[in-house]
């Protein structure tokens, strides 16, 4: 595959393809602040509405052209992936722009950051451009798709902002909520005006760091609307200011609060997310791994659970288990597609309005066919309350045998429901199903019987 060699800043290339994987990479070490993609579909400059911005807590366009994809890690090296299907970019709209924020920290401190185009067909690099200079910028556009006499360009851009995602959303029309301010709304700046420290009306938001709780949000300043009139916004879009604050949760910081996340009511989307590398054997096996899709790998996302009234159950897809969300266990499973291209993942919703039925819940995944272990599985859960803040984490690297992993303990604490992360592989012994391998290992303490899908 011929890479391409790193465009200068302003630069353009033709996009010969349609489908388009967007890579932003980074080397990861101790001290490098984390780092988000994100996407903004413009019409003259500005955003229609907030539903045109697509990052973490809004990871899917309306109109199914921008999606994101989530991270990678690959022995340190990081990437944050955009899937662009430029067919089903609205006429509309004129220019995609691709950015980059830090999550604790200066882009200063993270090395080697870059973004590069690639063909999603192919996997081969359209363009790439590395940013070298960065100081004190929390914020990127690092490039942008824009069209040209009805064909498609991307450019090196690398225009940086030290005011984090807060200064780059606000300057291209969105409305972000201010979770740390009550700032009178009286005079804020005219949208558009670019800031290249902190906006006039309140300090910038501040990523909460890994696994520490953002503090209490407090209410939102509404900027006023972009001065053109916005066509029909997209059905999808909120209604309520964007949030910015995420909870990552780690080793060090296993654990969150839903309700100091703002995550008290309605219904949580649990989802898991994975790529599968196939390793080559022998001395190469570390150097030699290649992504690859496993269409016949079946994974299952379960939920052991126990009520407050005494009942245990479990939600699985194994004997259409698929459980109810507005009655007992109030936990559903969103169906049951497995194979491995779906870019959603496979998703779980809990009923919050309920949370006082819970005494506890274990999410966790079986592989139910097309792999021995989950030794080459890369995966991201995250847990997306309706109102509160999103709360994700990555698996480790899985070092065993293992057909079932716990992913997160979720216990009823007093009324407020606390997320573990587990991220533990289990080993079943011969002749166990996962299922009970999971509930010995958590004294869960029911009977299973032999099913199927």
């Amino acid at each position: 595959m011929g890479a391409y060699m790193s465009m200068s800043k302003g630069s353009n290339v033709p996009v010969p393809t349609t489908a388009l994987r967007v890579e932003l990479g980074w080397r990861s070490g101790p001290g490098v602040p984390d780092a988000d993609a994100s996407a903004l579909l413009l019409v003259s400059g500005k955003v229609r509405s907030d539903g045109d911005f697509v990052f973490y807590n809004q990871p899917s366009h309306s109109s199914g052209a921008v999606r994101h994809e989530g991270k990678r890690d690959t022995g340190g090296q990081v990437t944050d992936a955009l899937l662009v299907d430029l067919t089903r970019v609205e006429p509309a709209i004129e220019t995609v722009v691709l950015a980059a924020s830090a999550d604790g920290g200066t882009f200063g401190r993270v090395p080697g950051l870059y973004i590069r185009v690639l063909d999603a067909q192919r996997g081969t690099e359209v363009a790439r451009f590395d940013s070298a200079d960065a100081t004190v910028e929390t914020a990127f556009v690092l490039g942008e798709l824009y069209r040209r006499q009805g064909a498609w360009k991307f450019r090196a851009v690398g225009q940086g902002y030290s005011s984090g995602l807060e200064g780059l959303a606000t300057d291209y029309g969105i409305t972000v909520d201010e979770p740390q301010h009550a700032a009178p709304a009286t005079a804020p700046p005219a949208p558009g005006t670019r800031v290249q420290g902190p906006p006039p009306v309140a300090p910038p938001v501040t990523m909460p760091a890994p696994g520490t709780t953002p503090p209490p949000v407090a209410p939102p300043v509404t900027m006023p609307p972009p001065p053109m009139a916005p066509p029909t916004a997209p059905p999808t879009a909120p209604s309520a200011p964007v949030r910015l604050s995420k909870v990552t949760l780690t080793k060090e910081a296993p654990s969150v609060s839903l309700a100091k996340q703002g995550g008290t009511s309605g219904a949580m989307r649990v989802n898991l997310n994975w790529q599968v590398r196939k390793q080559f054997s022998g001395w190469g096996s570390k150097r030699g791994r290649a992504v690859a899709m496993h269409a016949d790998l079946d994974l299952d996302l379960c939920a052991l659970y126990e009520l407050s009234d005494g009942r245990k159950g479990v939600v699985q897809a194994l004997g259409n288990a698929f459980g109810a969300l507005h009655q007992p266990p109030y936990i559903h499973l969103d169906g049951d597609d497995r194979t491995g291209a779906v870019a959603s993942g496979e998703n779980l919703s809990i009923n919050l309005d309920h949370k006082q039925s819970f005494r506890r819940i274990l999410i966790f995944v079986t592989i139910y066919e097309g792999a021995r272990s989950f030794a080459d599985l890369h995966a991201t859960v995250t847990l997306q309350p309706l109102g509160g803040a999103p709360v994700d984490f990555s698996l480790d690297e899985c070092t065993v045998p293992s057909t079932v992993c716990a992913l997160a303990l979720i216990t009823n604490n007093g009324g407020d429901l606390v997320v573990q992360r587990e991220a533990r592989y289990l080993v079943p012994e011969r002749g166990v199903s996962p299922q009970r391998t999971v509930d010995y290992a958590y004294g869960w303490g029911m009977n299973w019987t032999p099913g199927r899908k």
